[in-house]
């Protein structure tokens, strides 16, 4: 019962905060921002602000919501919708790319802590699995314990990923405010979109540390 308790709630958070962004994007997607500027200029204003005029932005060609900043070449990626797009939902998802360029240029130590959890993250995501089976196939306790250990540094990963997001978020709408100036309403799609954005990282999260905690338990009463 715990098990399928986990697996619909966690399937609740996954489809929900999916659903929650892409009406969200599709709403805002659909308001041009009252000054007519497109993602591409948003963010090149952004990164120009904070003397950033050495970070590229370039065209990828991706899907919607496909966005990325690229700290080893230093370049912001940005998707059709973003680079050309005059919506308000363009021009937020670009500026909150350009944010995380701010933070690697300002020594943000979100940014530094994540980084420092990276390596462990991907080698806990690489091998967790297959050591917690072997550890329950095998009756090892301690290669459960091992096997749990190894996916709370994923869990840790995510977590430490939320204030760099929120920061990043955060970055974008005082842009957007200090050099865009949308009216009100379209200012509070700006927030809301961004929003949305944060929130399916917060779900993720949250449904990590829920598996967590039920592979938790399930070693406790294994244990006794």
């Amino acid at each position: 019962m715990l098990y399928i308790l986990l697996m619909v709630v966690t399937l609740a958070l996954g489809l929900g905060s999916q659903a929650y962004i892409k009406n969200t994007y599709k709403k805002w997607s659909q308001v041009q921002n009252a000054q007519g500027i497109t993602g591409y200029q948003a963010a090149r204003a952004m990164l120009d602000r904070n003397g950033l005029q050495h970070v590229e932005i370039l065209h990828n060609g991706g899907a919607a919501l496909s966005d990325f900043y690229d700290p080893r070449s230093d370049t912001l990626n940005l998707s059709d919708d973003s680079y050309n797009g005059t919506s308000v939902a363009s021009i937020a998802v670009a500026c909150h790319e350009a944010g995380h360029a701010v933070q690697h240029a300002k020594n943000y130590m979100g940014v530094k802590v994540r980084e420092a959890v990276l390596p462990l993250a991907q080698l806990g995501s690489n091998i967790w699995v297959f050591v917690l089976l072997a550890g329950f196939f095998l009756q090892m306790l301690n290669l459960v314990w091992a096997g749990i250990i190894l996916f709370a540094l994923t869990v840790l990963f995510q977590i430490v990923t939320l204030p760099v997001e929120f920061d990043a978020s955060k970055r974008a709408i005082e842009s957007i405010e200090g050099t865009v100036a949308l009216p009100a309403e379209q200012d509070r799609g700006a927030r809301d979109m961004l929003k949305s954005a944060a929130f399916t990282y917060v779900a993720a999260a949250l449904s990590s540390i829920l598996t967590l905690l039920y592979y938790v338990s399930l070693a406790n009463n294994n244990n006794r």
